[in-house]
């Protein structure tokens, strides 16, 4: 960067608060604040009003409630990419699990030789630290190891106050490299489930085209499109569902049975369902939804506990 450009980034930093706020929040200054007190920075900063955690009513309100309120011990487990597979397998079968190839504590346990030409690694305890390898002869050993160790320093309960994620233990695991064979990528199916019913989903495409912008769309439990956009742009293309959609929905709702609210990611390889992980705050609540009446109708859906789980 030049130095006009650190310059200009010092005097808006300076100037303008709300530019300020939001460094200060993506760079860890906000985290001596209670749980509450970041929440509602971090709440009218991203989304631009106050928070109402007496009466939420959207969905990004009630997420914040039940990150302060419904806290139950198992959705710890439920977060960790490792222990969560025990979990998911016991309600659903083994079959339908990623196979792993091995769990280490630090990046240096790590025995590539033994590894496939072809694997996954990602870090058990947050949403960033993964590394795929898709040949062994051409992977770059120190590149990998530079983001992993970075990710496993990192807590990620900080960036949001999701605080499943507090006492995870940071640990790596390999996984075995999943492709679909007609559509070349691994497409993310991400059920949203509200007291074990899906109501909406979204498709996340282009995930590992090069040069290419992660691409949602959203779709209602009958797989109509819907025009809605949180975070990332509409494909350009039209989507068609997944030949196992209907099993990947009963899946689902088995997964998700009894929590207020659980979004259930599935794959499909070669016609094969797998799993992929549960999540209790999609973007933690903290990205907006366009248009914003989304936000409403999908906070109208998930209905909060009646007792506050300390």
């Amino acid at each position: 960067m030049s130095a006009k450009k650190q310059i200009k980034k010092i005097i808006k930093y300076l100037t303008n608060k709300h530019y300020r706020d939001i460094i200060n929040i993506n760079t860890g200054k906000y985290d001596n604040l209670s749980d509450e007190e970041y929440i509602k920075l971090a709440f009218k900063v991203k989304i631009g009003k106050e928070v109402d955690l007496e009466n939420p009513k959207s969905f990004s309100e009630k997420l914040q409630w039940l990150k302060l309120f419904d806290r139950k011990p198992e959705y710890v487990s439920m977060v960790d990419k490792y222990e969560v597979k025990k979990i998911v397998a016991d309600k659903i079968g083994e079959e339908y699990i990623i196979p792993t190839l091995g769990v280490w504590d630090s990046f240096d346990e790590i025995d590539f030789s033994a590894l496939p030409d072809k694997f996954v690694l990602k870090c058990t305890h947050d949403s960033g630290g993964l590394v795929i390898c898709r040949d062994k002869t051409k992977f770059n050993i120190e590149s990998a190891r530079k983001k992993i160790q970075k990710s496993l320093k990192n807590n990620y309960f900080y960036n949001g106050r999701e605080w499943p994620y507090k006492n995870v233990k940071p640990r790596i695991i390999a996984e075995k490299y999943m492709e679909d064979e007609k559509t070349g990528e691994l497409r993310d199916y991400k059920f949203f489930c509200f007291s074990g019913e899906v109501k909406l989903l979204f498709v996340a495409t282009d995930r590992q085209t090069a040069g290419e912008e992660v691409k949602f769309d959203f779709f209602d439990s009958s797989f109509n499109h819907l025009e809605i956009k949180n975070g990332h742009p509409n494909a350009s293309k039209k989507i068609l569902p997944p030949v196992n959609f209907e099993l990947m929905k009963t899946l689902a709702e088995k997964l998700s049975k009894d929590i207020p609210h659980l979004r259930v990611d599935f794959y499909e390889v070669n016609s094969k369902v797998f799993f992929g992980e549960l999540t209790f705050y999609h973007f933690s609540g903290l990205v907006p939804f366009e248009p914003n009446e989304w936000d409403e109708k999908i906070g109208e859906w998930l209905i909060l506990p009646d007792k506050k789980h300390e």
